[in-house]
């Protein structure tokens, strides 16, 4: 077996004289290209739990819920991952934050130690149940990253981890934020986000597009690093696709026609994006063209099913 290569990641680095240029890097690491999804999530829960009223204070908890869901908690699993991939990324993409020295490992702490604090102390607004659901999404981030576990390096697993913390535990979430017991309607949210979480789980396989070169050398099994690029494109597009299906179908078994035939309409406009993004030579290319377009399309579909389900 290949010894691992070496890389050299600097510890430091250049002195942040403002404020502004220490915000400005961690939320760079933050990633906010990935917090609308879960940010999404939380507010679909919200709508499909049936007893919200959106007054003042109920628009307000839900504006206030998907801070956490997406900048707050999906921005402190972005930082996680950042810290523990700073190797892999040295090969793939030597100029991110870490690996090229611009952020400090004492910024990352920070960043993470003051994420973690917000999360906990947001989730107290929202009930106990929230509390639970946003420690077990901490507890998924680091599993999925860190060592011991470092379920990424297991691509079906990490992924699956991943996509419940990006839609299912924000879905239910917003939710149990707004939970009155014999009105609210957990199955409906229950069964959309398990469905939607199944669906993540492509979505997260194209996120993996980028790293291909530097999970083969580091022995990260990445579904692209397994089974290669076309066939991983056609994994994603058909969880993907699975999902959206199932979803209209259970929104059509609970009468919900009107739903229904929205989130069949959204579905076949995947067609042609999909039918580009599986024909392009690139992979990264691929990657980058989905999910600019396919993904804003799952999102559509995981609003009109909540809509669907609460009416």
């Amino acid at each position: 077996m290949a010894a691992e290569p070496s890389i050299h990641v600097p510890p430091t680095v250049i002195a942040q004289t403002s404020v502004k240029e220490i915000l400005a890097k961690s939320i760079a690491l933050m990633k906010p290209v990935t917090w609308f999804p879960p940010a999404i999530a939380f507010i679909c829960g919200a709508i499909a739990s049936g007893t919200t009223t959106f007054g003042f204070v109920d628009i307000a908890r839900i504006a206030l819920g998907s801070f956490m869901a997406g900048p707050i908690l999906c921005g402190l699993s972005q930082v996680i991952n950042e810290y523990c991939d700073r190797e892999v990324d040295a090969i793939n993409e030597p100029n991110r934050p870490i690996p090229s020295g611009i952020v400090s490992f004492r910024q990352v702490f920070i960043t993470i130690a003051v994420l973690t604090v917000l999360s906990i102390g947001l989730s107290f607004v929202f009930g106990m149940p929230v509390v639970y659901l946003t420690l077990a999404g901490i507890f998924l981030a680091i599993a999925y990253s860190a060592e011991p576990l470092r379920a990424k390096r297991l691509g079906w697993i990490g992924n699956g981890l991943v996509s419940v913390s990006y839609e299912g535990l924000p879905w239910i979430a917003g939710a149990m934020s707004f939970y009155v017991a014999g009105q609210t309607n957990i199955t409906g949210s229950l069964v959309l986000a398990a469905i939607f979480s199944f669906g993540a789980h492509g979505i997260m396989t194209i996120n993996d597009f980028k790293s291909i070169d530097g999970d083969r050398l580091m022995g990260i099994k990445s579904i692209p690093a397994q089974m290669g690029a076309d066939w991983a494109a056609m994994s994603a597009v058909i969880t993907i696709n699975a999902a959206l299906f199932c979803a209209t179908l259970y929104m059509l078994g609970t009468g919900n026609t009107t739903a229904a035939g929205i989130m069949f309409v959204l579905m076949l406009g995947q067609i042609p994006t999909q039918r580009k993004f599986l024909h392009m030579t690139d992979p990264r290319a691929r990657a980058i063209f989905y999910n600019a377009s396919g993904v804003m399309i799952f999102v559509w579909t995981m609003v009109a099913s909540a809509i669907g389900i609460r009416s």
